[in-house]
């Protein structure tokens, strides 16, 4: 079985927006979401900005109660999955669909990070006795899964893919994967993250992956530019709506864009290093683009991981070249983390966002920041504002710590 698998709907929760609108709107206009941290005290810390999800009200989409019983990272995954189905035109029709065949995957690489924290800080204060019964299921990385299948009586395939900075583009990756080879019809996925804490800052910070530009947070993601030292941290939820494609076209949907190809695989070479010229990257592109049926010649844009590190955007680089040879000069290798930050386990999420509405749209967010050329960066990387082309096939990438490649293609849908 090798069925067809469309996008029906989206969300989007990013330091640029509240939805899919707002954020892609930002996007496109080259806005950076990025600022002095407000979620926690920041006296003693290095670094003392980041991109935060700004203004975010769960009550939107949850009740008070719920509110309490969960972490800001399974808030944002819920409300992300409320948009897509919303979009999709499911959110009050879901009875409609069979439940056994409708699944959830949601990605996030660190989970209740604010939940562990706050818990653990009462259990060395005031002892075992006061840890909220709800801290595990607050804390646990699958339970954003959990809580959106329970919303939508989802009963098919449901888990949490937990990559690092790959997890939202493998939980795309393998819900694709699901529909295609007939395991469900329906399923949402992406990714979510909120880890915007103290521990988490102070972790990335001391080992020097994070930008050091406290003075401007929102020049501070630059990826690609000669001076780029680390990536902002960033937080917030993708989730994708998908479908097979006679399921979608029998209740009149709207078709986004199609998925066609996912590559995943390892480095096997160091635990937060990117193999020499990104050798997984090239192997993870080269997958997605066998499972597209596509070559080189057929790709316009690739939404690059593009983290504003010094040896992600190098070898990141040199795994572009190598997959697609001189098509790489061709087209746009754009980060738009150089406005988001890296959303960590939800960059794959919500970056599918962003590759199927340039399919839609046939617009291109700039990489903004770049001031300072890097020989080892000498391709297109849509640093002169939005560009406005057709496409017809992008690639997402999303590597993690740990060696982890996923490469993600979509199409422009035709029919």
């Amino acid at each position: 079985m090798n069925r067809r698998v469309v996008i029906t709907g989206t969300g989007l929760l990013t330091p640029v927006g509240l939805d899919v609108q707002e954020s892609w709107t930002a996007l496109l206009g080259g806005r950076s979401g990025a600022g002095p941290i407000t979620q926690f005290d920041t006296d003693g810390h290095s670094v003392r900005f980041a991109a935060e999800v700004k203004g975010f009200d769960p009550l939107l989409y949850i009740d008070r109660k719920e509110v309490k019983r969960t972490d800001r990272f399974s808030q944002f995954a819920i409300a992300t999955a409320v948009q897509a189905m919303k979009e999709g035109g499911l959110d009050e029709t879901f009875d409609s669909l069979d439940p056994e065949r409708f699944g959830v995957i949601v990605g996030s690489g660190i989970g209740g990070i604010h939940t562990f924290e706050e818990q653990h800080a009462r259990l060395l204060d005031k002892g075992a006795g006061r840890v909220s019964p709800f801290f595990v299921p607050m804390f646990i990385s699958d339970i954003a899964a959990g809580l959106v299948s329970i919303r939508y009586r989802a009963q098919g395939p449901n888990y949490c893919t937990v990559s690092a900075c790959a997890s939202g583009a493998h939980a795309v990756g393998n819900a694709f994967r699901s529909i295609k080879y007939g395991e469900a019809d329906v399923m949402l996925a992406g990714g979510t993250e909120a880890s915007v804490s103290p521990t988490c800052v102070a972790g990335f910070a001391n080992m020097t992956a994070l930008s050091t530009r406290n003075d401007d947070p929102e020049r501070a993601s630059r990826p690609f530019d000669a001076g780029r030292d680390g990536f902002v941290l960033g937080e917030g939820a993708g989730m994708v709506l998908l479908e097979e494609l006679e399921h979608a076209r029998a209740r009149g949907a709207t078709i986004i864009a199609e998925v066609v190809g996912y590559g995943q695989t390892a480095d096997a070479y160091h635990i937060t290093s990117p193999a020499e010229g990104g050798e997984g990257a090239v192997r993870a592109m080269r997958a997605a683009m066998k499972e597209a049926g596509a070559g080189p010649a057929d790709v316009d844009y690739v939404n690059a991981h593009g983290t504003s590190t010094p040896a992600n955007d190098k070898n990141e680089s040199m795994a572009v070249k190598t997959a697609l040879g001189d098509r790489a000069y061709e087209i746009i290798v754009g980060s738009t983390k150089s406005m988001t930050g890296h959303t960590l386990g939800a960059a794959g999420g919500v970056e599918a966002v962003i590759s199927a509405l340039v399919c839609r749209d046939g617009r291109i967010p700039p990489t903004i920041n770049y001031e300072t050329p890097d020989p080892d960066c000498d391709l297109n990387y849509g640093t002169e504002g939005m560009i406005e082309r057709p496409v017809r096939l992008a690639l997402s990438n999303s590597f993690g710590f740990g060696g982890h490649n996923v490469c993600l293609a979509f199409k422009r849908f035709e029919g």
